[in-house]
């Protein structure tokens, strides 16, 4: 079980880092303009990053995250647990928020500046934070 949760831990890490990643390329993105042979280059690196990278990661982490629930290495009684599965869920509907946005920007159609994906990247950051203190202090809730 303790390969099952390293390599859990590695999908996360390069889940977190697609997650990180993608609104910074959305910044510059949105300062190329479109038909541009820049932003052709971001829209080949957003597609790559998130289907090739992201989304496999994603889906390892999912996987593997129940598996250890699965084995018994997590109680799912705990309060803890349903804590941070909320955050995951939370995370993984903002990885598919992006993969809209990417789609945009795919089709020339962003109606954001690049202002608006500095704000939403600090959104998985809170997510982690939250996630990392919760697996690590695995609080009780007073129950």
């Amino acid at each position: 079980m303790e390969w099952v949760r390293a390599v859990h831990v590695i999908a996360v890490i390069a889940w977190m880092a697609g997650l990180l990643y993608l609104p910074r390329l959305f910044v510059y993105h949105a300062g190329s303009g479109a038909d541009t042979v820049l932003s052709e280059t971001f829209k080949i690196m957003e597609r790559r990053l998130y289907r090739a990278i992201m989304t496999p990661a994603m889906v390892a982490s999912w996987v593997l995250g129940l598996w250890l629930i699965a084995g018994g290495s997590v109680y799912f009684g705990e309060p803890w647990v349903w804590a941070k599965g909320t955050l995951v869920v939370a995370l993984t509907g903002y990885h598919f928020w992006l993969g809209v946005l990417a789609k945009h920007f795919a089709r020339d159609d962003n109606g954001h500046s690049a202002r608006f994906f500095r704000w939403i990247n600090e959104v998985p950051t809170v997510l982690m934070i939250g996630i990392v203190l919760l697996v690590i202090g695995k609080p009780g809730f007073g129950v």
